[in-house]
């Protein structure tokens, strides 16, 4: 008995029909792949997209939370804007892919090759990056972790801004160190906080380059 299965958008229209004996949300997503349908805004929540081949797909935009996409084939997908909150990567391959403001937080990349991948502005914060391969990714230090402090704060390359100032590891070393003071005075909770950011943006670019 054929099954049919359609990939809708997250307004709710149909973006892709397909029909075949058995057929499962893989099958579709694969065969909408290869016809070069438009997936872009795709609401593939909770789908089960183990070794999925979807290289070359575009799916900015779309909706993978709680996905399923452990062994996949995502080189060369646009990516840009998903969100991939919670989703299985484990093993993924993603080289090249475009994940550019992707919401990655949660995200299981253990073991995921991400060769090349654009990360500018992902958010990564709680991802699973144990064995992950970051090889030549681009910007694959930017961040931005969930902690609160007075002052804005992020990774932009090798430095950490905090505030207005931005500053590598060991220039922010040599600060706190020191008895300088910029405008927040020390022995105060907010720089406390201050330096609890710092610690924690350390710590996280020091395990990715490991």
């Amino acid at each position: 008995m054929e099954t049919k299965i359609e990939i809708k958008s997250i307004y709710g229209d149909v973006l892709f029909t397909y029909q075949a004996e058995n057929a499962t949300i893989k099958d579709a997503l694969e065969k909408a792949v290869k016809e070069n349908a438009n997936l872009s805004y795709a609401n593939l929540s909770n789908a089960r997209l183990s070794y999925a081949d979807l290289s070359n797909a575009d799916l900015s935009n779309a909706r993978l939370y709680n996905a399923d996409l452990s062994n996949a084939r995502l080189s060369n997908a646009r990516l840009s804007n998903a969100n991939l909150s919670n989703a299985n990567l484990s093993n993924a391959r993603l080289s090249n892919a475009n994940l550019s403001y992707a919401d990655l937080s949660n995200a299981n990349l253990s073991n995921a090759r991400l060769y090349n991948a654009n990360l500018s502005n992902a958010n990564l914060s709680n991802a699973r990056l144990s064995n992950a391969n970051l090889s030549y990714a681009k910007k694959k230090e930017t961040a931005n972790l969930p902690i609160y402090c007075k002052y804005r704060h992020s990774i932009i390359g090798d430095k950490i801004q905090i505030g207005c100032k931005k500053k590598t590891i060991e220039e922010w070393d040599i600060f706190f160190a020191s008895d300088e003071v910029y405008i927040t005075e020390r022995n105060t909770k907010d720089f406390k906080q201050i330096q609890a950011v710092y610690e924690a943006y350390k710590a996280y670019l020091n395990f990715l380059n490991k």
